[in-house]
């Protein structure tokens, strides 16, 4: 028998269950926010792993592009929020080059959003107060500082977060300066939904009278 090379190997792993729900383009909302909002709690009831994870991507001005997972943390009239620090790549990426884009991926409904946009600081008081918000031990981590930075060990770090542990039992109030809260307004918001025969893409264009939807050739 002549062994599976990794190409055919990929080709054999499942991609999406049989079993998808649908998306009728004539009933969805004139807005993309109500449907995102809907499609996030399914794949809550779905019981996808960290629904609210999110691939954010952004280019640096010399061209580099980079691309992380992080968290959702709100989605308001201003847009799709999350946190870094000021001093991190993707800070610094947007204050370079402020367009990015968000994409999901719920894999057990078969679905994506994409977003494409300019990114805006929501200014300190949103920071310290997300900052506020963060459980104790993702307060730590974010004090340590050194986001990204060359470690020469780990026991390096378990030093300094233990003494940012400490000093937290002191100063519960103290807050990481530089950390920011982001929000992405959209241009773009794309809904992906596996099915058959085709896939359906439905998307949705920010203009001066509002959205436009306008569906996309699988």
């Amino acid at each position: 028998m002549t062994e599976q090379t990794y190409r055919e190997r990929l080709r054999t792993l499942p991609v999406f269950p049989s079993d998808l729900p649908d998306l009728d383009p004539a009933t969805t909302p004139d807005e993309p926010v109500p449907l995102f909002r809907t499609w996030l709690e399914d794949a809550v009831a779905s019981g996808t792993p960290a629904p609210h994870a999110m691939t954010l991507s952004t280019a640096a001005l010399s061209g580099h592009v980079s691309a992380r997972t992080l968290l959702l943390k709100d989605i308001d009239d201003a847009g799709w929020h999350f946190a870094t620090q000021r001093g991190s790549p993707k800070s610094q990426d947007l204050l370079g080059n402020p367009r990015a884009a968000l994409t999901f991926f719920w894999p057990a409904v078969g679905r994506q959003v994409r977003l494409t946009g300019v990114v805006h600081d929501g200014g300190p008081e949103a920071g310290a107060a997300d900052f506020r918000a963060r459980p104790e031990a993702s307060r730590a981590a974010t004090l340590v500082g050194h986001q990204s930075e060359p470690l020469e060990s780990l026991e390096q770090y378990r030093r300094a977060h233990a003494a940012v542990v400490d000093r937290l039992q002191i100063e519960p109030e103290l807050l990481a300066p530089e950390w920011t809260d982001h929000f992405l307004v959209p241009e773009h918001v794309e809904f992906f939904q596996a099915a058959a025969p085709g896939n359906i893409r439905l998307r949705y264009r920010a203009g001066a009278d509002g959205w436009t939807k306008e569906l996309l050739w699988p």
